[in-house]
């Protein structure tokens, strides 16, 4: 009795062999020869098995359990419902940090773009006489020239990005 209703307990509350030998700390074919019958577990372990199947000792040890094929399409359904909701939240959380990048990302390049335009080339007052100020005027007039024919296409992509991730309904 108790390997068939052991295996149909299991079965009804949808963990495999494995799963339950990995609750109970032992190895897989321990549960296999349980539920063959080739082998019995002691007292403790008996509690134990009862414990992580939610079942009283005595329905292990009783009368015959019959696991309708009902509970088994429950305990599927339920595991794939599960495992929907999760790949949906995850879905959702990517787009919205997706989304949150984007929109900072055309803050940034507005704020930058702003900042050139409020300084008006500062570079070109710069004493070009002394050595650092004129590598960093040639820098900074490198960075210019660069942000400012390429940040436009980034600009159009991240707003094109946001729309596309944007919540929908």
């Amino acid at each position: 009795m108790l390997n068939e209703n052991m295996k149909a307990i299991r079965k009804a509350k949808g963990l495999s062999q494995q799963e339950l030998a990995i609750k109970l700390n032992v190895v897989r074919q321990t549960i296999s020869k349980w539920e063959q019958g080739l082998s019995v577990p002691d007292s403790d372990m008996l509690i134990a098995i009862s414990e992580v199947l939610e079942t009283p000792v005595s329905t292990l040890l009783g009368e015959k359990v019959i696991a309708a094929e009902a509970d088994d399409l429950k305990a599927i359904s339920a595991k794939l419902e599960v495992i929907n909701l999760q790949l949906a939240q995850r879905k959702t959380t990517r787009r919205r940090v997706l989304h949150g990048l984007l929109i900072s990302l055309c803050a940034v390049i507005a704020v930058v773009f702003a900042f050139l335009l409020m300084q008006k080339s500062p570079y070109l007052d710069w004493d070009y006489s002394d050595p650092e100020t004129a590598v960093l005027g040639v820098a900074f007039h490198s960075f210019e020239w660069l942000f400012v024919r390429v940040a436009p296409i980034i600009l159009v992509g991240a707003i094109a990005g946001v729309f596309l991730t944007r919540k929908k309904g």
